[in-house]
């Protein structure tokens, strides 16, 4: 935990700039192993082997990966229920 003098000073700083948010996030990293998967996909499958001449059509590449994976989205599927995951235990 910081010392009351920081926290102190870190909400006055949040205050004063009301436009900034906190997002917490959880405390697994399954999250964050999802985002990396799906930016492996995207570099394995349009980037790696991509030629681009320049900066706007590496940009229109990745915007026509994004547009495609939208057309066809895989939504996640949890295999364990809610308190098994909060147990940590299988299912």
């Amino acid at each position: 935990m910081l010392p009351t003098s920081t926290r102190c000073a870190v909400r006055g700083w949040l205050a004063r700039h009301p436009r900034v948010t906190f997002h917490f996030t959880p405390t697994s990293y399954s999250w964050a192993n999802a985002v990396e998967g799906w930016f492996a996909r995207l570099t394995r499958q349009r980037l790696k082997r991509g030629v681009f001449t320049s900066i706007v059509e590496l940009q229109t590449a990745i915007k026509r990966f994004i547009a495609d994976a939208n057309d066809k989205p895989k939504p996640f599927v949890w295999t364990q229920s809610a308190d098994a995951i909060l147990r940590g235990r299988q299912a």
